[in-house]
C-alpha cells in the first residue's frame, strides 16, 4: 500500500526499505459463536442506522 495517489496518507499505509517477513501463523483462532457474530452483525447495523459506524483501517 502506499499514499501516492492518495497524499496524507489516509490508509496509514508505509514503505520499509526490507521485505517484512512472515514469523509466524495463527492456526488456532477461535472461531465466533452464532450468537457473537448475530451480537456483532446487530451493533454495526445500529451503528450504520445511527450514523456513528466508522472503519478505523
Amino acid at each position: 500500500m502506499t499514499d501516492k495517489k492518495f497524499p496524507g496518507n489516509p490508509t496509514r499505509s508505509y514503505r520499509s526499505a526490507e521485505p517484512i517477513v512472515v514469523v509466524d501463523e495463527v492456526a488456532d483462532w477461535p472461531r465466533l459463536t452464532p450468537d457473537a457474530l448475530q451480537a456483532w452483525r446487530d451493533r454495526l447495523a445500529a451503528g450504520v442506522r445511527d450514523g456513528t459506524a466508522e472503519i478505523i483501517n
